[in-house]
């Protein structure tokens, strides 16, 4: 799945996304109904039982699997009588891309590195990291990117510099290696947020330079389906699943080529492990930071992501 502004794509052939609970939550005329009365809008259920003329009882079983599936969000807040849910839609469009009619040839193996897993790091602020529970150390503080407690970093971010990471090789040794993917949930670092603020993102693996992505901004504004009520809605609040992958034709973001760095210029056998860097370089052109969002912050509940995508060759008889 990606997301760009309030759009929302779902490749059904990506096995590595649930795309089910979206699947079931839209294969309803009567959560349809909801959607398109959520245009625009933020309700109440009781408001919206009385537009859809159902029970408030009916309406939250339908609002309970669409706020499931992240295409509502929903908050508390104070009525005459305790609290009420308000529910507010989260995407414009959804766009469904279908399987190709290909049957799958090739093996893959899926990597999740968490986002504070990093093994080196060169930050220059602003910068930060935060756990689902709250602040890990000093806000603009780079020290803080060596605090014990980054390995519990749901949302980090910096202006200029990088984290690199270490994958481990699981390519068989008599596969033939095919692609590699990664996907991540990223966007630029403005100060609180700014949707029109662009940066230039720089993947290295293996220590090469594979291209460059601009982001947009830092988006904000509306709070994320997974972000934690504690941090404040004019912060930083998701960013968009980016799908990079590096095959034998060169090197693409969404689908969408980037460079001519292939597969085979990465020699991946030479290492037991891949080293992956993300950073926005000194000489970019659009020096506009770097948030990384994991599991637990954000419209995706994922950390970072790599697929290595082989065949095995089957020796023919003599």
């Amino acid at each position: 799945m990606t997301k760009a502004g309030r759009n929302l794509v779902i490749n059904i052939d990506d096995t590595s996304l649930n795309v089910e609970p979206i699947l079931k939550a839209l294969a309803s005329d009567r959560r349809i109904a909801m959607l398109r009365f959520l245009g625009g809008n933020s309700c109440s259920i009781n408001e919206i039982a009385d537009a859809l003329e159902i029970p408030p009882s009916t309406a939250t079983m339908h609002i309970n699997v669409l706020e499931e599936a992240g295409l509502i969000r929903t908050e508390l807040k104070p009525a005459s009588r305790g609290l009420q849910k308000i529910c507010a839609r989260v995407y414009d469009q959804v766009s469904i891309l279908l399987p190709s009619g290909e049957l799958p040839k090739e093996n893959f193996i899926d990597i999740s590195m968490p986002i504070g897993a990093y093994v080196d790091c060169n930050i220059t602020p602003t910068c930060g990291i935060l756990s689902e529970e709250g602040i890990i150390g000093q806000l603009d503080d780079p020290d803080t990117f060596y605090d014990p407690e980054r390995v519990n970093a749901q949302l980090l971010w910096f202006k200029q510099g990088y984290v690199e990471y270490r994958f481990p090789n699981r390519l068989p040794p008599k596969a033939e290696l095919k692609s590699l993917q990664l996907s991540l949930e990223l966007c630029s670092e403005a100060p609180l947020h700014d949707d029109n603020w662009p940066s230039d993102i720089t993947l290295w693996i293996n220590d090469i330079e594979v291209g460059t992505w601009t982001s947009p901004g830092d988006l904000g504004g509306t709070r994320g389906v997974l972000t934690p009520g504690w941090w404040e809605e004019w912060n930083s609040q998701y960013g968009l699943l980016k799908i990079w992958k590096i095959n034998e034709q060169g090197t693409f973001v969404d689908g969408l080529q980037i460079s001519g760095v292939t597969i085979d210029n990465l020699k991946l056998r030479s290492r037991g492990f891949i080293p992956l860097r993300l950073g926005v370089k000194d000489d970019a052109a659009n020096i506009g930071g770097l948030n990384i969002f994991g599991r637990a912050f954000g419209n995706y509940p994922q950390d970072i992501v790599m697929r290595i995508v082989f065949e095995v060759t089957t020796p023919q008889p003599d």
